[in-house]
C-alpha cells in the first residue's frame, strides 16, 4: 500500500470502478434524486432511483480517467456560474508561470466555491487542475469520499482525537502535499485556516504552515523550505454570500450565548446552499510566490495575510454596509477596475442590498452588516 493511499485523490485505473460502486449505490441515488426533485423524500427518492441511475449512467458513459471526468464536471460547474454570478474576473495570474507547479494558500469564505473558483480560472488560463485539500468531517459518507476524491481532491484528517494519530495525520498530509508539488509537479491547494472567516476578516493559522514545514529537509533553512513550496496566496472575494445569514446567526449565537451548535447536515446544507446561491460579482485575486526571506511560520502567515489583504477585490456590498454602521461613505476603491467608491452612482446596488437584507432576522442585521463591512474596515486600517 502506498504511504499516501487512505488520502489522495484516485487515479486513473480506479475511476471506472468507482464509478460503477456510486451508480450502485442506494444512498448516493436517493441524494441525488433529493437535489434533482427538489426535496424528494423517504420511499419517493427510492422509487426514483432507477431513473436517477439511467441519467447519472448516461453522464458518466465512456469516462475513465480523472480527466474525463473533470470534464464533465466542468461543464456544470460553468452552468452554475452562469446561473448564481454576475461575472468572475481574476488578476494577478498572468505573473505566474503555467508549466511550474504552485500551493494556492487562499482564504476561506464557502467551503465548495472557494477551491471551484481558483481551479475554474487557473484551467481556463491553461494551468493544471487542482489537487484539494478538505476536511474529513464534511466527508460523513463513503459517496461524498469517493467523489471528491474523483476531482483530485485529497483528505486532511481533522475527526482524529489522539494526539499521537493527529501527529502521525499531519506528518502524512505534510509530505503528500510536498510530494504533490515537488515531485508530481501538481498545483495544490489549501484554506489558510480551518473554518471559513465567517465575520469576513482572513487571517492565516501559522499551524498551517508548521504542518507544511514538518516535510522539511534538515539539511535546509527554513525559509529554503517556503521558497521551495511554491506558496502563493490567493484572495477570493463574493460581493453577495449565499451562507451570510445562516453565518451571522452563528455568530450571534456565540457572542450571545458563548456557544453554536451545528444542526447535523448543517455544513452540507451550507455547502449546497454556497454552489447554488446567488453570488454576484466574484474576484480572484493572485500574489506572488513566497521567498526565502522568512524565519518562522508566523513570518509566513503575516506575509500571506498582507498579500490576501491588499489583493482582496471589494465589491459594492462591502462599501453599503460600511455606510449603513457608519453613516459616512468610505474612501477606497472597489471591483476589478479599482473605482472610487464615493465617485459613482450604486442606487440600484444599494436597493439589491437592502432587499436582501429585508430577508434578514432584525436581531442578526448588525452581526451580517459587520461581516460585509469588515473587509472594508481592514482597508481603511480601523481593524
Amino acid at each position: 500500500m502506498s504511504q499516501f493511499d487512505d488520502i489522495r485523490p484516485y487515479n486513473d485505473d480506479e475511476v471506472r470502478p468507482i464509478l460503477d460502486k456510486l451508480l450502485a449505490d442506494g444512498e448516493f441515488l436517493d441524494t441525488v434524486a433529493r437535489l434533482k426533485l427538489r426535496g424528494a423524500i423517504g420511499g419517493f427518492a427510492r422509487l426514483a432511483r432507477p431513473m436517477v441511475r439511467r441519467r447519472l449512467a448516461r453522464e458518466v458513459s465512456g469516462v475513465s480517467s480523472v480527466l474525463e471526468f473533470q470534464q464533465r464536471v466542468e461543464v456544470y460547474l460553468g452552468q452554475m456560474l452562469e446561473r448564481t454570478t454576475s461575472s468572475l474576473t481574476c488578476s494577478g495570474l498572468d505573473q505566474l508561470d503555467a508549466k511550474a507547479p504552485h500551493l494556492f494558500i487562499s482564504n476561506h469564505r464557502d467551503i465548495a466555491m472557494d477551491p471551484a473558483l481558483v481551479n475554474w480560472v487557473i484551467y481556463h488560463s491553461g494551468f493544471s487542475t487542482l489537487r484539494i485539500a478538505i476536511g474529513d468531517n464534511l466527508l460523513t459518507k463513503p459517496f461524498a469520499s469517493d467523489l471528491m476524491r474523483l476531482n483530485k481532491s485529497f483528505i486532511v484528517r481533522r475527526a482524529l482525537t489522539n494526539r499521537r494519530d493527529k501527529l502521525v495525520a499531519a506528518k502524512n498530509l505534510s509530505s503528500y502535499i510536498h510530494h504533490s508539488v515537488l515531485n508530481d509537479r501538481e498545483n495544490v491547494w489549501i484554506a489558510q485556516r480551518e473554518g471559513r472567516a465567517k465575520d469576513g476578516l482572513d487571517q492565516t493559522n501559522p499551524a498551517l504552515i508548521n504542518m507544511l514545514a514538518m516535510s522539511k529537509d534538515k539539511a535546509m533553512s527554513f525559509g529554503e523550505f517556503i521558497e521551495e513550496a511554491r506558496i502563493v496566496p490567493v484572495a477570493v472575494s463574493y460581493e453577495y454570500d449565499p451562507c451570510d445569514q445562516a453565518k451571522a446567526r452563528e455568530l450571534y449565537e456565540k457572542a450571545t450565548h458563548g456557544t453554536y451548535t451545528k444542526e447535523q447536515h448543517e455544513d452540507v446544507e451550507s455547502i449546497a446552499r454556497g454552489i447554488t446561491g446567488f453570488k454576484g460579482h466574484c474576484h480572484v485575486a493572485f500574489g506572488t510566490p513566497l521567498s526565502a526571506s522568512y524565519e518562522d511560520a508566523d513570518q509566513v502567515a503575516e506575509e500571506i495575510d498582507r498579500q490576501i489583504e491588499a489583493n482582496y477585490v471589494l465589491h459594492p456590498s462591502n462599501c453599503l454596509a460600511f455606510e449603513m454602521l457608519e453613516k459616512r461613505t468610505p474612501k477606497v476603491r472597489v471591483g476589478e477596475q479599482q473605482q472610487a467608491f464615493d465617485g459613482i452612482d450604486w442606487n440600484a446596488e444599494r436597493s439589491e442590498f437592502r432587499s436582501r437584507l429585508e430577508t434578514c432576522s432584525e436581531k442578526y442585521k448588525t452581526t451580517l452588516l459587520t461581516a460585509y463591512a469588515n473587509p472594508v474596515y481592514k482597508r481603511l486600517g480601523l481593524k
